[in-house]
């Protein structure tokens, strides 16, 4: 699937290319799968790690420093 839900085109809007790189994978594979959500690791200014994370619902992102 190449599209993306609307929630993660939105949360991808305005961001740079590297996040976008680092993040959008995980999105794409998110939506194909249709069962969870994403979790993005952001601890500035070296550390970006996005994965898929059963605790959040499909189509939904959270973002933390763990």
């Amino acid at each position: 699937m190449s599209q993306l839900p609307a929630s993660y085109a939105k949360y991808l809007e305005g961001r740079s290319a590297e996040f976008i790189d680092t993040v959008r994978p995980v999105l794409l594979q998110s939506a194909a799968d249709a069962v969870c959500g994403v979790h993005v690791v952001i601890n500035e200014p070296h550390e970006l790690q996005a994965h898929l994370d059963e605790s959040v619902p499909f189509g939904q992102i959270t973002e933390g420093i763990d």
